[in-house]
């Protein structure tokens, strides 16, 4: 149960982070012009629909919670792509240390 815990956590903290980037755009249309909110989005979006929506569906079917989604585990290897996004901005974090010294210093203000 705490690995199911877990998982809600983290997807309430993604969605709840995709909806405030989405009210983040002044026009909601640019958001569909951002790659990276896209690419969020679908990642959420496989999120939701694995942990809230499929729980849902395999309850109300009655089904046991022995593995019987199958190839619902691509899903969460998809979210694994979202890693890269934080190994891109480590990356830019190591060649441009004053850029983390201006965001420590934001974060302290």
């Amino acid at each position: 149960p705490v690995f199911q815990i877990a998982e809600h956590l983290f997807c309430m903290y993604f969605a709840f982070e995709w909806f405030v980037r989405f009210k983040s755009f002044q026009r909601k249309r640019n958001g569909l012009r951002d790659a990276w909110f896209v690419f969020d989005s679908s990642l959420v979006f496989m999120m939701v629909a694995e942990t809230w929506v499929m729980t849902i569906i395999m309850l109300t079917l009655g089904a046991d919670g022995g593995g019987g989604l199958g190839n619902a585990s691509i899903l969460r290897m998809a979210r694994l792509l979202r890693l890269s996004r934080m190994a891109r901005m480590a990356r830019l974090f190591r060649a441009m240390p004053e850029l983390l010294i201006l965001i420590k210093g934001m974060a302290a203000a």
